[in-house]
């Protein structure tokens, strides 16, 4: 498997909860290497990475792995629905930044004042 892959296999064990940036996963690549717990080979311009056997080894003794922990008692459809909510918000936004007049501009920013505050009242119990 390749770099790019395990970025995208992290990414869905984690339900894209967590998915780290080639930035991050190189170089850990590289120090597991040089430790002996995966080898690697060129095939077809890319570098594929494999366990040892002492990554094996090192695979079933470790913990268990970061997105199972990270992802219990999830609810992976509320997530996903706060995430095209804020998604969705974000790109309403951005259009009136990008194409609205000064005062529509403004309007725009007391509604996210606005949206930022009524959320901080549903905590408190206040309408």
């Amino acid at each position: 498997m390749h770099g790019y892959e395990m970025i995208q296999e992290i990414a869905e064990r984690s339900g894209g909860a967590w998915k780290p940036s080639p930035g991050s996963v190189y170089p850990t690549l590289q120090l597991l290497e040089d430790e002996g717990l995966i080898a690697s080979e060129s095939e077809g311009g890319k570098k594929l990475f494999s366990l040892t056997e002492a990554g094996r080894t090192a695979a079933e003794d470790g913990p268990e792995a970061p997105w199972e922990e990270a992802s219990r008692g999830v609810d992976w459809e509320a997530l996903n629905d706060i995430r095209q909510a804020g998604f969705g918000l974000m790109e309403a936004f951005g259009q009136v930044w990008k194409t609205g007049s000064k005062e529509q501009r403004e309007k725009a920013l007391a509604v996210i004042g606005d949206a930022r505050k009524k959320l901080y009242l549903i905590l408190a119990d206040e309408d």
